[in-house]
């Protein structure tokens, strides 16, 4: 129940500005805790986006210096580049070679024997729908297709359409995405052509033996055979000629080439063999070639995770060094109403400062970090520390660690050995002497990482799982509390006001009817 206010009636003093300012040093201990709120959310806020920085350094070393990709990326040279494409996919050593193409792969193709036409001998529309040319029930189809490993593949499924619904244009449309091939309408010609995705001449996925490449299972009406005029495999077509003495079809072809005096086939013009792609483009020709790494990427990819981990601790440690302005704590809502913005945005810059001044986990993980970039790798030969391909400490100690490249010497190491460099590296072993630098690194940044999400959390968690949210969680109660304290203390001033001038009303009331009486006898 609400005690009713009486604001100064009977003494004319202005109570609801008294009780605010009595109230303003009862509110000093709130003011304190909001202020203490506030810099604990920098604080959290801080510490998350420290963490933000180790997750995506992590990211770029496993996606760079971590990977064998990085690494063998080869600058190819070849005498002929019209004969073929060659492009280094994991082969970590340099290569070689000749190459000599005999023939190259080609696709199976048929096309109809006879014109596509209606029952009246004109040309069809293929947007009309095909019960107008006679199909009145639901029509089932298939075809067999040589696949991307060279055998006919049997186990395609059955299309079902519906004439009523479907036109030629449809069902073709089908055909294309459910089959290995692409067979399109000719209004010009009033012809289907059709041919297999995949080049190559195919083989029984069983015996092994050769088989056609494009084999047409036909519905009961005869859609492909008696309206498309389609003969039941590409092998069968080509065995028939038109009045130019051109076959309704043509065989899937194999690509034969020499390989370094090895002559063999592919059902494709681009395969890989030892790591290396092919990709075949000109018949009776021939290519040497021969490899060597690409160092100038090599180079941008190493480059690129040294200026990262240099970005990296010189932002943590900067906020390791920051100094803390104690006398700066954060703005009450009051305070801030007082400033200009510019005078509020420099205050904050103070208050916000040094929220990680010597953090422990932060101190911890950059000094295990150096410790992982100078300590040698066991097991390995050659390049087992930074320093033998031209990565050392700034001798700055004012630089705390950041690390210097030798450019020429780099690139000297990657022009020699590149797959050393990436051992260097990303070696795995049991113990951390016998980890690559990028596997230690990883480990510690998630050490670190772990150990600020203990402290602060992540944006996804929930603050009884954190120190700080928890620590928010107990201020939070204690504002609570000192909130209803107010409330009360703020009524009981209230109330005291309240009966000063009930009293002094009751005072001037007498003091009135005291005057009337003496007034009334005279």
């Amino acid at each position: 129940m609400s005690t009713m206010r009486i604001s100064g009636l009977a003494s004319g003093m202005d109570i609801d500005q008294m009780v605010k300012d009595l109230m303003k040093a009862e509110k000093m201990p709130l003011d304190k805790m909001n202020q203490k709120k506030q810099y604990m959310e920098w604080q959290r806020d801080d510490y998350r986006e420290v963490n933000k920085s180790l997750f995506d350094f992590n990211n770029l070393i496993f996606d760079g210096v971590m990977k064998q990709s990085t690494y063998i990326q080869k600058t190819i040279n070849t005498s002929n580049d019209s004969v073929a494409s060659i492009r280094n996919l994991s082969s970590t050593s340099d290569f070689s070679g000749t190459l000599y193409v005999d023939t190259l792969a080609g696709a199976a193709t048929m096309r109809s024997n006879a014109l596509i036409q209606d029952s009246a001998n004109k040309p069809i529309d293929p947007t009309k729908k095909l019960s107008e040319y006679g199909f009145t029930s639901k029509q089932t189809i298939k075809i067999d297709a040589i696949n991307k490993d060279g055998k006919l593949d049997t186990a395609s499924l059955n299309l079902v359409f519906d004439p009523n619904e479907e036109s030629l244009n449809s069902v073709l449309e089908k055909i294309n995405k459910q089959f290995d091939v692409n067979m399109f309408y000719d209004s010009a010609t009033q012809s289907v052509a059709v041919t297999a995705k995949n080049t190559g001449n195919a083989k029984d996925p069983s015996s092994g033996a050769n088989v056609a490449e494009i084999k047409l299972t036909d519905s009961a009406d005869s859609f492909l055979s008696g309206f498309l005029h389609l003969d039941s495999d590409n092998d069968v077509a080509s065995g028939k000629q038109d009045a130019k003495l051109v076959s309704y079809g043509q065989a899937g072809k194999d690509a034969s080439f020499t390989y370094n005096g090895l002559p063999t086939t592919r059902s494709t013009n681009t395969f890989t063999i030892n790591g290396v792609e092919f990709t075949l483009k000109k018949e009776k020709a021939s290519t040497t070639f021969s490899s060597s790494p690409d160092v100038d990427k090599i180079l941008d990819s190493i480059t690129k995770f040294v200026d990262e981990y240099n970005k990296l601790i010189e932002n943590v440690n900067g906020q390791l060094d920051e100094k803390r302005y104690r006398d700066y704590k954060p703005l009450t809502s009051e305070q801030r109403e007082a400033m200009s913005d510019k005078e509020a945005e420099l205050w904050d810059e103070k208050a916000k400062s040094g929220t990680l001044r010597g953090d422990s986990v932060l101190s911890s993980g950059l000094n295990q970090m150096r410790n992982d970039f100078y300590s040698p790798v066991s097991g390995i030969t050659g390049f087992d520390q930074l320093a033998k391909i031209g990565i050392t400490t700034s001798s700055n100690f004012m630089d705390k660690g950041k690390l210097i490249i030798d450019p020429d010497k780099l690139k000297e190491a990657i022009s020699s050995d590149p797959n050393g460099i990436y051992q260097l590296f990303a070696k795995d072993g049991t113990t951390t002497a016998e980890k690559g630098i990028a596997r230690r690194l990883r480990d510690t940044i998630q050490k670190t990482m772990d150990g600020i999400e203990q402290k602060a959390g992540k944006a996804s968690s929930t603050n009884n799982t954190f120190t700080i949210g928890r620590d928010l969680n107990s201020l939070n109660d204690q504002i609570d509390r000192f909130n209803d304290r107010l409330s009360q203390v703020e009524d009981r001033y209230y109330r005291q006001f309240t009966a000063m001038e009930q009293a002094i009303q009751k005072s001037n009331q007498q003091a009135t009817y005291l005057m009337q009486q003496f007034g009334g006898g005279q």
